[in-house]
């Protein structure tokens, strides 16, 4: 049964999406005391983390699909605040700023997000597909990670 199923991932993707919520919280805290150069500059290591998050769960189509929604509403969000920042927000172009072109990246996400909830999920095959490729890269990590601290308990050793 689907909700008697454990959902878990590896120890370094929490890590990295932990790092990616505190960058995220910095750049829009930033933003939200007109920060301009602390914020601009938390765009790097922000949109950098979602990025690498995206990478690591490539192999995962759901979680893929998840961190690339958050990616473009990573974009939207840093469009908006730019567009803030240096009076972009309204009126750059026939009356739309910066803050009404940050509704693509937004819809596209949302596009994403309903492609996989209409087509994809709902499809018990693709849940069970989900579950055994989750299921193989955890045992991938384990071996990966076993491997790693016997290597450098020897190291240590010698």
């Amino acid at each position: 049964m689907d909700h008697e199923k454990i959902y878990y991932i590896p120890a370094r993707f929490r890590r990295i999406e932990n790092m990616h919520i505190l960058f995220w919280l910095i750049k829009d805290a930033c933003w939200a005391i007109n920060l301009h150069v602390p914020a601009m500059l938390m765009i790097i290591p922000t949109m950098g983390v979602a990025m690498v998050i995206c990478w690591q769960t490539r192999f995962i189509i759901s979680e893929f699909i998840h961190n690339l929604a958050v990616i473009l509403w990573i974009t939207a969000n840093t469009t908006w605040m730019i567009g803030e920042f240096y009076g972009w927000d309204e009126n750059l172009i026939n009356g739309y700023g910066l803050r009404q072109f940050a509704l693509i990246p937004f819809l596209m996400g949302l596009m994403v997000l309903l492609f996989y909830y209409v087509f994809l999920a709902r499809k018990k095959s693709f849940r069970e597909k989900m579950f055994q490729r989750t299921n193989e890269i955890i045992e991938k990590e384990t071996s990966y990670q076993a491997t790693n601290t016997t290597h450098q308990s020897s190291i240590t050793n010698h």
